[in-house]
């Protein structure tokens, strides 16, 4: 074997032992950098011959290409023996599912708020929304409650700061003072109909949201829902109030096996006044009765404050509890389960 098989084996065995793109760099500077084997070859054949030059030239050049050949081959060894690891341990199971962002969905409260608005606009309800921070008039003085009545006590009312202490400010602890606001501005809207003692359209209007009260337990919440209902017109009967009910609660139990029940009771709003109780003819709760809202015709200081005559205006109102509809509607035994933000019962109703 001669110098120059030599120089290209021996460049081999070097490169071969590069473990790393950086050690291949040192041993390219062996052989091929400016103080190299094959660069100090180059410079020798300065003494010799223009004969000797040109056969020892082209003699060193094929030895210089061998071990460029040989640099390349090994950097190319190294760059798959890199990307090999990599894919390693990156390595992707493509049978698996892909990871996708989960779905949210509207709380179950909200699907019961949603499907009590779909109903009644159905019949030709609006749906009104309002303050949650009332004043004492529309919250209680507007809807016939008197100064000593308890729900005005502190043990039973969020009071908060701001009004006065003969008309402080509160929160709302039912939704009927959006009633009482809507028939105002309905009224202020037709007044001139009214005085002229034509037809004014007949107010027909819910009112959903969130009310407070100093309560609870299983069944009760310090913030729940409520749903008022209001319609005034001229020939507005207790037996409309009957019929509208039963319609609801009939399609939003998708059941026409139940029976309502209005049983006497008193509101100050009302009168006459009516428990409303549902029972079930079959299924887990078929043969009790079951309170699910009040009721009553509007009381005729409700209707004056409203900015009308009750001799000639007439309605009824009512007064639920989404939130026991929807523990009725899914079978739910404890309202606060609503409330905990638990994700895993919350993701039931999706």
């Amino acid at each position: 074997m001669n110098e120059l098989d030599s120089l290209v084996t021996n460049a081999r065995e070097s490169f071969a032992r590069s473990a790393t793109p950086a050690e291949l760099e040192n041993a390219k500077a062996q052989f091929l950098g400016k103080s190299g084997r094959v660069t100090e070859l180059m410079k020798g054949m300065a003494q010799l011959s223009p004969e000797e030059k040109k056969t020892r030239g082209a003699a060193i050049n094929v030895a210089k290409q061998a071990v460029e050949a040989a640099l390349a081959a090994r950097r190319q060894e190294l760059a798959d023996a890199e990307l090999q690891a990599q894919l390693k341990a990156e390595a992707l199971d493509v049978t698996l599912p892909g990871r996708q962002r989960g779905r949210g969905g509207l709380h179950p409260v909200s699907l019961t708020l949603e499907r009590i608005e779909r109903i009644f606009g159905s019949m030709g309800f609006e749906v009104a929304d309002g303050p949650e921070i009332e004043t004492d008039w529309f919250n209680f003085t507007a809807l016939n409650t008197p100064e000593d009545h308890p729900a005005r006590s502190m043990h039973d009312t969020f009071y908060v700061e701001g009004g006065t202490p003969e008309a402080p400010n509160l929160l709302r602890t039912h939704t009927s003072p959006m009633q009482v606001r809507y028939a105002v501005q309905h009224v202020k809207k037709h007044r001139g109909l009214i005085d002229a003692g034509q037809a004014m359209p007949e107010i027909r209007v819910i009112a959903p949201g969130r009310t407070y009260r100093v309560d609870s337990d299983a069944t009760h919440s310090p913030m729940f829902h409520q749903c008022e209902g209001l319609w005034i017109g001229e020939n507005v009967s207790f037996k409309d109030l009957k019929v509208v009910f039963t319609d609801f609660c009939k399609t939003f139990f998708e059941s026409d096996d139940l029976v309502l029940r209005f049983r006497p009771s008193f509101f100050p709003f009302t009168e006459p006044s009516a428990e409303i109780d549902i029972q079930f003819q079959s299924g887990p709760l078929a043969g009790k009765w079951l309170e699910v809202a009040g009721s009553g015709q509007v009381h005729p200081n409700v209707v004056r404050n409203m900015g009308l005559d009750p001799e000639r205006f007439i309605g009824f109102a009512f007064g639920m509890g989404p939130d026991r509809l929807t523990m009725l509607r899914y079978g739910v035994n404890d309202l606060r389960l609503f409330f905990d933000g638990d994700i895993r019962f919350l993701s039931q109703f999706q």
